[in-house]
Parts: C-alpha cells; structure tokens; sequence
C-alpha cells in the first residue's frame, strides 16, 4: 500500500473560544490541546509523517515548539497556514509533496481542536482505506432530533434518516484533493470539511463510524469535557 501521511491545519485563532490565546494550545490534562490531537498518529506505525500548519506569527516566534516540547521534534518540518482552514490543508498538501510524498500516497487531515481521537477509531478508519477508493471518514450518525428553524422559531422536524456527523480524520489520496482544494478555491465554492472539496468533484467517500467522544474544541466548556473524557478513558484503559 502507498505510504500515509497526516496534515494538521492548526492556523486558526478559534474567535468563537475567546481567549487571547489560541485554542489548540489550551492547557488540557497538563499538556497542550494540539499535543492530544497529534499523539494518536505519533503513535501509529503506518503513519510516515505528521505535517503540521501554523500561523505565521507562531512559526516564526517559535511558541508551536516550547508548547509541544518533546512532541515538536517528531514532526515534519511545520509551514505556514493561510487565510482558510481549507488554505491551510492545501498548503500543507503541498509542503508533503516538496519533501517527497507522493500524489498517489494517502492523506489523512484531522483536526487541531479534536483531542480526544481514540487509537480504535484511527486503526479503523486506516484499515478501511484499501477498500475506499474514493477515500473515507469517521462520522457518527445524528442522534437528535433537528429542527428547521425562522427567527427563532421552529418550522419543523427535519427527518434525521441517512444524516451524519462528519468528523475528523478524513482521508484521500493526496494528490486528488489537493486537485479539488485548488479547484473549489479558483471557483469560490464553500468548502466546510475536506469530503465537501471532493464531494464538489463527484467522489463519494465511504462513512466509517467513529465515536461521538471524538469532540471538536469550540467553546471554553469543551475543555471541561475533553478533560473528562481523557480522565475516564485513562482510568479505564480504554484506547
């Protein structure tokens, strides 16, 4: 199989967190939030490389580094990020093939803000993607039920049937998105997750089922809560 890569746009401020700083260095269990996102691929074998993209002020004053400690010198040279979190998927798309990835080898994006992957949901998804042509992601089905709302007033039920939650990773070959993120971004077309960019280009990636543990940091709440889920998984072994 070709070899498989990981791209971890981290070039967002959060403004929705509102904090001064950045939410992916928010102190979690002791260690920086981007460094929980980061060690389930450190710890996989099959992974040949962690590229991660930063905003440019972080780069250069070196912060990313003295953060992350220990976790900074096994990654991937980091490069800056851009305006778009989809910007900074491609530029970090790029920085793999400039040192010497390939654009049939597979890529995984994940998230900054998401802490709490479990190692049984990486395996998963990895283990899916000999028979996921068209790439695959973790996702969840929606549980609740979802209204249709008008100047806060519900419309409606919206039928949940056949809806998901996309998480993160997700996974494509490298060359294929880096085609469809360039191409979304000359057409100005709304790209939310890396599946929308390919979804634009006919592909149909394959839902593989994660755990809705698997939570995006937003909000200083989040925290609380990846802090809980962390604990308990610690206490009861669970990967």
């Amino acid at each position: 199989m070709d070899k498989i890569w990981t791209v971890i746009p981290a070039g967002g401020r959060g403004q929705r967190f509102g904090s001064a700083q950045a939410k992916q260095y928010q102190s979690l269990l002791g260690r920086p939030v981007l460094a929980h996102a980061i060690a389930p691929f450190l710890g996989e074998e099959r992974i040949a490389g962690v590229q991660l993209v930063l905003p440019g002020e972080d780069l250069a004053t070196g912060v990313w580094h003295q953060l992350l400690g220990a976790v900074a010198d096994r990654l991937l040279p980091p490069v800056v990020g851009g305006a778009e979190r989809a910007d900074s998927v491609r530029l970090g798309l790029e920085a793999l093939l400039a040192q010497g990835a390939l654009g049939q080898d597979w890529v995984l994006v994940h998230d900054a803000a998401r802490p709490c992957l479990r190692s049984q949901d990486l395996h998963a998804l990895l283990d899916a993607l000999p028979e996921s042509p068209q790439g695959a992601l973790l996702a969840v089905p929606v549980a609740d039920t979802l209204k249709r709302e008008e100047a806060g007033h519900s419309l409606g039920t919206v039928d949940r049937h056949h809806l998901w939650r996309a998480l993160t990773p997700q996974a494509f070959p490298l060359g294929s998105l880096l085609s469809a993120l360039t191409h979304a971004k000359k057409q100005a077309l709304p790209i939310t997750d890396e599946a929308s960019a390919m979804e634009q280009e006919g592909w149909r990636p394959r839902l593989i089922r994660g755990h809705s543990d698997n939570l995006k940091i937003t909000y200083p709440d989040d925290l609380e809560l990846a802090a809980a889920i962390l604990a308990a998984r610690e206490m009861g072994g669970a990967a």
